[in-house]
């Protein structure tokens, strides 16, 4: 383990001076040593040779794992099903070390080679944010150390490999009586991809997202350097790192925050039909002490027999009036909140329950509830998947558009899009609840509007190849650009969570008055812009931009 402190590019000892050099040469260096300990010898290979030599000096490496430049069309997609670009080369890492090593290899090559290098997780990027043409992707699955190793002290916490399932650091975490604190709505994916992001589920409100319960991270930057950090070490990179779109580094190893795990959870939906009552009572529930352990809501617009499929999982708490209430041509907001509890534990969870329900102002004939196991809970979307998998109807396209609204703003949002540009929810859910943005850290790389409460909503339409309907492609990327334009042409503060944006203009535009920081740590820890390339945030250095 190297832990190394930040330096400014031009102030690391040669490198200005030597790509500078490189630049004005006309890139005819002779690369066939850049990636051994082989100093920059004496030009001899022309601009034209350049794809055969890296080649030859990236298959000359040696590494734990391996690097294939073979079957790479896996690394070709991910979960969109949108974009799909090859990749020069796929590296399976088995140790940090590996990582390190083409990173620092690609990194001596300098402004002469147009390779750049993607982490992949699970693949569940949207729009090729893990894809890199013509470049390196690292399989992070691959990685498996350190195994995971529990503390029980006062703060207990695992490190886990960056390429960690969570759904296995759940199954793990509960042997020892433990469970991380926030999560996603989907397990199946990996700490570093997360936590690259964010992390935000109806946990959130109470925890922050996963970005905020993280004690020390080890980083491999855009150098090849391994920086262990934390809030009190490297703390300008841990904090950069985290939200951080993979731009400053990729993540390797992570400390997670555990809490006392419960066992089962007491799981809640009830309709509401006016959308001011919905929000407030949201607002009222993430604001006070005593609540549920977890929030969320979603939207339900013109859906038959809507509580007949909820019967599947849910029990009606009054099954005569849920028998009379009727969906079909409503726009519906639905509540969805869980408490969690242990058996042996005091035997008043009901009687909670039924306090904190008492000051809400839903549909009474709406009260669905259930019991289940909290592994069960917490893997809920893994079930759905199953059932879409034996359809074929998971690996379609999935136009998403997750977007962060003030709350100050989000009545005009729901009245136009809800109202008269979103006519249908059969093609996916539609999530919508708030977050105390005011119980996060701050100094992370996550881009949020400027207030304290907002608004996660989330259209996860999956689109149907063969439809030419209101499933079909087109026509959910036309109603997404119809949000969009409504939210900027109204200037609703929005900001999109897990953003995509095509032009330089556009970043900027996200990151506000963010950027020059963001700008500044890209410098110091990827000045060469070789890392997660599929984000279009920076061009590689000195490579032409390529699609």
């Amino acid at each position: 383990m190297i832990t190394a402190q930040p330096q400014s590019f031009f102030q690391q000892k040669n490198i200005a001076p030597r790509l500078i050099l490189v630049f004005v040469l006309g890139f005819t260096v002779n690369r066939e040593h850049l990636c051994s300990k082989q100093p920059f010898v004496t030009p001899t290979a022309s601009l034209h040779s350049v794809p055969s030599v890296i080649h030859s000096s990236l298959a000359k490496m040696s590494f734990d794992g391996n690097l294939s430049f073979d079957n790479l069309e896996h690394a070709a997609r991910d979960f969109g099903n949108r974009y799909h670009i090859m990749p020069y080369a796929v590296l399976y890492p088995k140790s940090v070390f590996d990582i390190s090593s083409i990173i620092k290899c690609i990194f001596h090559m300098g402004l002469t080679s147009e390779l750049t290098v993607a982490a992949r997780g699970r693949g569940h990027s949207l729009q090729g944010q893990a894809q890199a043409y013509q470049g390196v992707i690292i399989i992070m699955e691959s990685l498996q150390v350190p195994k995971m190793s529990f503390h029980n002290g006062k703060l207990p916490y695992v490190d886990v490999s960056a390429g960690e399932l969570w759904i296995n650091i759940l199954q793990e975490s509960l042997k020892q009586g433990l469970a991380p604190r926030s999560w996603t709505d989907y397990l199946h994916l990996t700490v570093g991809g997360t936590l690259s992001n964010a992390g935000v589920s109806g946990q959130a409100f109470r925890h922050g997202p996963q970005i905020n319960n993280v004690y020390e991270l080890k980083v491999v930057t855009g150098r090849g350097e391994v920086v262990t950090c934390s809030e009190d070490q490297n703390a300008d990179l841990f904090h950069a790192v985290l939200g951080g779109l993979g731009q400053f580094g990729i993540i390797s190893q992570a400390r997670i925050a555990l809490e006392a795990a419960p066992r089962k959870v007491k799981w809640i939906r009830a309709l509401y039909s006016d959308f001011s009552a919905f929000t407030k009572d949201q607002e009222h529930l993430i604001s006070s002490e005593k609540t549920f352990d977890y929030i969320e809501g979603f939207v339900i617009i013109n859906r038959t027999g809507l509580l007949n499929y909820w019967r599947s999982s849910f029990k009606p708490k009054d099954p005569v009036q849920a028998n009379q209430f009727s969906s079909e041509g409503k726009i519906l907001f639905c509540m969805e909140v869980a408490k969690y509890f242990n058996p042996e534990g005091p035997d008043n969870i009901d009687q909670e329950i039924d306090t904190l329900l008492s000051k809400l102002n839903y549909i009474k004939s709406t009260l669905f509830w259930s019991e289940v196991p909290y592994t069960d809970f917490l893997d809920r979307v893994h079930t759905s998947e199953i059932k879409l998998r034996e359809k074929g109807l998971w690996e379609v396209p999935h136009p998403w558009l997750n977007l962060l609204i003030p709350r100050s703003r989000i009545h005009e949002f729901a009245q136009e899009v809800f109202g008269n540009i979103v006519k249908d929810t059969s093609n996916g859910p539609v999530l919508i609840y708030p977050v105390n943005k005011s119980r996060w850290k701050t100094r992370t790389s996550m881009i949020t509007p400027d207030e304290d409460v907002l608004y996660l909503v989330a259209f996860l339409a999956s689109a149907m190849p063969s439809s030419r309907g209101k499933d079909d492609l087109e026509y959910i990327l036309s109603q997404n650009n119809r949000i969009l334009e409504f939210c900027e042409k109204n200037r609703l503060g929005i900001k999109q969570y897990l953003p995509h944006h095509n032009t330089k203009a556009e970043w900027k535009a996200h990151f506000g008055s963010h950027w020059e920081v963001f700008t500044k740590r890209k410098l110091t820890y990827d000045p060469l812009a070789i890392l997660a390339p599929g984000q279009k945030i920076f061009p590689r250095a000195n490579a032409s931009t390529r699609q």
